[in-house]
């Protein structure tokens, strides 16, 4: 048990979150005397409300996000600091069917635990704006917005492929399917084609990837965004198919190479395996199909794997030669991805030509530069074996070939991208129902707007269906309806959205959460957008943030938002990591199954194994979660604040440490006890006051570029001067308190009381600090010949670089040498070097 503090922590900060609540002290209005430039919108990523609450890893971005609204409010800004709940979603609804309780009662307990565990660390969020998205009035305008895609054509319906479980009797997601089995049950997966609700997100595929240069963003984000839509040019090839009316078309962003394709593959699910198989091969490709339907995509496409195939039987014709070459199928070949066939270049391709030469298919060389028998050459050269395009560099060779292809009708230039359609639907009961109603009449018909919310129906069981429906297709008296258009009979869409759903656009809603005749008022809209800051985990790099800005842009079309982009900032923590034990073969130890003997290595219980301790992920499967209730009782919630942001770097990974905890919990108790003394009011020593004004400005610049861990390092530089005094100078601890407050709120509202004044010390102005005492008197000079430290002196901070110079050229060392030697040139460094550089 750790060595508890000196300063009653807990009752400070039951005291101050009262005192926050009691007095909403951070709610927010649209205030319109802030002009534009002084507002700012900070949001979190909202949590998802597992049933297993927070670990220490999720405040860490809560915690980044508030020590900055604290900081904005003290500096004069209006601050929108709003918290949610992404609470619709699968593993609700999968505690649901083990267990009988409804998920919406499970989801609001956990809401109501993650809420508690959030507000004892004394974060600075406005409560009046929370957002549930599984709550009625919240998807009622998750459907609206659906119905909005629909009347822009930006919703289909179609039938695609899906991982099926047949224990399970549902549809999975690929991160749901681990080595071909079921996460959850263990069962083999089959791909089965379901009727699905496809959003397109493709018709905005241009747009999502130019705006992304007006963001600011890490570039490895802009990256992961811009690989994952894939945008290329190439041309669209037509192979005539041997025998058959029918031709193949490819795309391909080198059809330069045509010359060297020699075999062609499909897709398993391409709709003309059927039709061209010929009966001698037939068998062998049913048995190839039936295999192919247990793998999931990420299986499919694992570069490393062994490549696997069988021959159609069935020959097309190259167009530019045509040479009759063989049809294949394999796997790693998926219907969704391009035309879901591709044309094989085995000499200049390393898939194509692992595939060659396990099945033994020529291998023709088209670009000269390398070796092709021992691996494909991938780099470019001049082109040769190709007929006209020989002796062609690539951009001449591709232009040349695609207005041959044009002028013949065999192809034509054409852009792809490797993004696809957005699957929206998914056969579950715990999700926003998707507002259409099927009519044998009228078709499709969308459920009038003031008919809306299309509610959730109370069920008695949330087993899927068996048929790949969902669940709510067994609720016959909410699935038989009468067509909005006609009146006739109808049948309600069963199928429900996906937790992305709620996500994509929950930044606008707490702009105006109760509103009831839209989803925000468009005012408040245009006060606060864009987020300023955005800050989450990395995993949300793609796909949400992918999602949001796409319906985003959809709402900015007709007219509902004033701005392009959601998300001006964005900010990716890293990951708080905990210690984990790794046996010699890799495979980690929970850690109540690892005992430490009196050698101090590490074992495993029963079995002697010996342990290696190692850095990993927190889970619950390897019992290295640490709770932040623990730590809150243990040390403070102030003390876990600061901790978590002095750790390292916001955006670094680092793995926590309960002596670090213990390190910071001593820095605040030490700030508690320097109020032991007689407080003074007097003039501060002048070095003091500049310790105190260097503290100022420290502070300042890195808490407003969020490097929060300096900062705390040069509060503590502060603390341990200031502690050498027998008494404690007002003049000195004020600013001090008030640069704390963002950081260590509860302490310094205490503080700041215990000063005189009445609350809040985060609503006092932040201080300023006088940039003559922030220089130093004296420097260290460095003096380098040829960028090699030759020698260091003290001198005047205030000193010119013509003076450096000089003392550069005079020092004893210095002379020494470069004595007999050329000084070509002087460079000098202000405030810190001389460069001299000499032949």
């Amino acid at each position: 048990m750790p060595d508890m503090s000196k300063y009653p922590y807990a009752e400070i900060e039951q005291k101050w979150q009262r005192f926050w609540e009691e007095n909403s002290s951070f709610k927010v209005e649209e205030d319109p005397s802030f002009p534009k430039e002084k507002r700012r919108y900070v949001l979190d990523m909202f949590p998802y409300p597992s049933g297993s609450g927070l670990h220490v890893g999720h405040p860490e971005g809560y915690t980044a996000t508030d020590i900055y609204c604290r900081f904005l409010r003290m500096r004069g800004f209006n601050v929108l600091h709003p918290m949610g709940f992404d609470s619709f979603g699968l593993p609700a609804e999968n505690y649901a069917i083990q267990t009988g309780t409804h998920p919406k009662i499970t989801t609001e307990r956990n809401i109501d635990h993650f809420r508690t565990q959030i507000k004892s660390l004394g974060f600075s969020y406005d409560w009046d704006r929370e957002i549930s998205t599984h709550s009625e009035d919240y998807y009622r305008w998750t459907q609206w917005i659906f119905l909005k895609l629909f009347e822009q054509g930006l919703a289909y319906e179609a039938e695609t492929p899906i991982n099926w479980c047949s224990s399970c009797l549902t549809g999975l997601a690929n991160e749901e399917v681990k080595d071909g089995k079921c996460e959850r049950c263990g069962q083999l997966v089959e791909r089965r084609n379901i009727r699905q609700w496809i959003l397109k997100i493709t018709s905005y595929a241009d747009r999502l990837l130019e705006d992304l240069d007006t963001l600011d963003w890490s570039e490895s984000i802009k990256t992961m965004q811009r690989n994952w839509i894939g945008r290329s040019e190439g041309a669209n090839v037509h192979f005539q198919i041997d025998g058959h009316l029918e031709s193949l078309e490819v795309y391909t962003t080198r059809p330069d190479t045509l010359f060297g394709a020699t075999y062609m593959v499909m897709a398993p699910e391409h709709p003309y395996v059927e039709k061209i198989t010929t009966d001698k091969h037939r068998p062998a490709v049913e048995a190839y199909l039936e295999q192919a339907r247990l793998k999931s995509d990420l299986e499919r496409t694992d570069l490393a794997k062994d490549k696997t195939g069988v021959f159609t039987g069935a020959f097309a014709v190259n167009p530019v030669n045509g040479e009759k070459i063989p049809i294949w199928i394999s796997d790693y070949i998926l219907i969704s991805y391009g035309t879901g066939a591709i044309m094989a270049v085995p000499a200049h391709d390393q898939r194509d030509w692992e595939f060659a030469k396990k099945f033994d298919l020529p291998i023709i060389e088209v670009l000269k530069g390398g070796t092709i028998e021992d691996e494909a050459f991938t780099g470019d050269g001049p082109h040769v074996n190709s007929s006209f395009l020989d002796g062609m560099g690539k951009e001449e060779a591709i232009e040349s070939i695609i207005e041959w292809l044009e002028e013949r009708k065999l192809g034509q230039r054409a852009v792809n991208y490797k993004l696809r359609d957005w699957v929206f639907s998914r056969q579950r009961y715990w999700g926003e129902p998707i507002p259409l109603v099927h009519c044998p009449t009228c078709g499709i018909v969308p459920v009038p707007e003031d008919q809306l919310p299309l509610k959730l129906p109370e069920v008695d069981s949330y087993e899927p269906s068996g048929t790949g429906e969902s669940p709510l297709a067994k609720i016959h008296e909410w699935v038989n309806t009468s067509c909005p258009k006609c009146g006739g009979p109808g049948r309600r869409e069963t199928n429900t959205m996906p937790q992305w759903a709620g996500s994509c656009w929950y930044y606008l809603r707490y702009l105006d959460p109760r509103n009831g005749s839209s989803l925000a008022d468009r005012r408040k809209i245009d006060y606060w957008m864009p987020v300023d800051l955005y800050v989450g985990g990395a995993e949300h790099a793609v796909l949400h943030l992918l999602y949001a800005r796409f319906w985003h842009k959809v709402l900015y079309d007709i007219g509902v938002v004033g701005d392009v982009e959601p998300f001006k900032r964005l900010v990716n923590q890293g990951m708080i990591t905990s210690f984990a034990y790794q046996r010699p073969d890799k495979t980690l130890v929970p850690t109540d199954e690892v005992e430490e003997p009196e050698t101090d290595s590490f074992v495993e219980k029963g079995t002697g194994t010996p342990l290696t301790q190692v850095i990993a992920k927190m889970s619950k499967s390897l019992k290295n979660v640490i709770n932040p209730d623990d730590i809150i009782r243990d040390f403070g919630a102030d003390s876990m604040r600061v901790y978590e942001m002095f750790m390292g770097p916001l955006q670094v990974s680092k793995p926590w440490s309960t002596s670090g905890i213990s390190g910071v919990h001593r820095f605040l108790d030490r700030v508690w006890r320097l109020f032991d003394r007689e407080l003074v009011d007097r003039e501060p020593p002048e070095e003091l006051k500049r310790v105190l004004h260097k503290t100022i400005k420290k502070v300042t610049g890195d808490t407003d570029s969020l490097e929060f861990n300096t900062a705390i390092a040069q509060m503590m530089i502060f603390v341990n001067e200031v502690f050498k005094e027998e008494t404690l100078n007002r003049q000195l601890i004020e600013p001090f308190v008030l640069l704390l407050s963002p950081y260590a709120p509860h302490l310094a509202e205490e503080l700041w009381e215990r000063l005189g004044h009445e609350p809040l010390a985060g609503r006092q102005n932040w201080p300023d600090y006088d940039e003559e005492l922030t220089r130093d008197e004296m420097i260290n000079l460095v003096f380098q010949i040829n960028g090699k430290v030759r020698a260091k002196v003290e001198a005047n901070a205030d000193i010119s670089p013509e003076e450096m110079k000089e003392a550069a050229l005079n020092h004893p060392r210095i002379k020494e040498l470069t004595a007999g030697r050329q000084i070509r040139k002087i460079i000098p460094v202000p405030g810190k070097l001389v460069n001299i550089v000499v032949s």
